[in-house]
């Protein structure tokens, strides 16, 4: 994850927020290209914000400053105190290289710990490193995403969500949709990546969703 340097002593608070993103970019030596796969938007979207053609939202502004390496403010331009060079204040979240079968911070698979922004820690996260590329172009192999510990979550309420799920004590990390056909419900698993072919979960099998992704953390370039 990018550390804070001096990226705002340039800044003046009547800068749009397009201009703040491209020279915090400019001073990290990132191309758009870059930095759209590190914050995981598209590329038209972040060149168009550069432009000052869209006003990103808040979700957008908050992963190209995890992106970035500068807290939110400095984007946003919310007066001088926020200009000023800030250090990044983390808390460390544990992680997993699979699904924790079980509360995060009880489980034994835990290995190590990774550095989050205080903003977006949580004692029922953890952080998961993604070891397939069943979920490529959205996450890639290496990625390492926040998750939020939800055992038992209903698959309705998390609809076109990627969750963090159990097939039959298997871990996988796929897209929930639910269909009806009839009176039987099915729960359909998806990767984003069209090669990856579906799951279909009836009620004959044991499932369960262990956690919801919440954003990307970190993505080496």
């Amino acid at each position: 994850m990018p550390r804070s340097t001096d990226s705002s002593k340039n800044f003046s608070y009547g800068d749009a927020i397009g201009e703040r993103v491209r020279r915090v970019r400019r001073e990290r030596g990132l191309t758009q290209q870059q930095l759209a796969a590190e914050a995981n938007v598209n590329q038209g979207y972040l060149s168009s914000i550069e432009r000052g053609g869209r006003q990103p939202r808040r979700g957008t502004i908050r992963a190209l400053s995890v992106a970035l390496g500068v807290p939110e403010g400095v984007l946003l331009g919310e007066g001088d105190g926020h200009d000023a060079p800030q250090a990044l204040v983390t808390r460390d979240l544990p992680l997993f290289g699979a699904i924790p079968n079980g509360p995060p911070a009880e489980s034994q698979e835990q290995l190590e710990m990774f550095p989050v922004l205080r903003h977006l820690w949580h004692a029922s996260r953890y952080c998961l490193r993604c070891e397939f590329d069943s979920m490529e172009p959205t996450l890639k192999r290496g990625d390492i995403i926040l998750v939020d510990y939800r055992p038992g979550v209903e698959p309705e309420f998390v609809q076109g969500k990627i969750c963090a799920c159990l097939v039959e004590g298997r871990p996988t990390l796929k897209r929930v949709t639910v269909e009806q056909n009839g009176e039987q419900r099915f729960i359909i698993l998806r990767g984003d990546n069209p090669q990856s072919p579906p799951m279909i979960i009836d009620a004959t099998r044991e499932f369960s969703i262990q956690g919801v992704a919440v954003c990307l953390v970190s993505r080496e370039l």
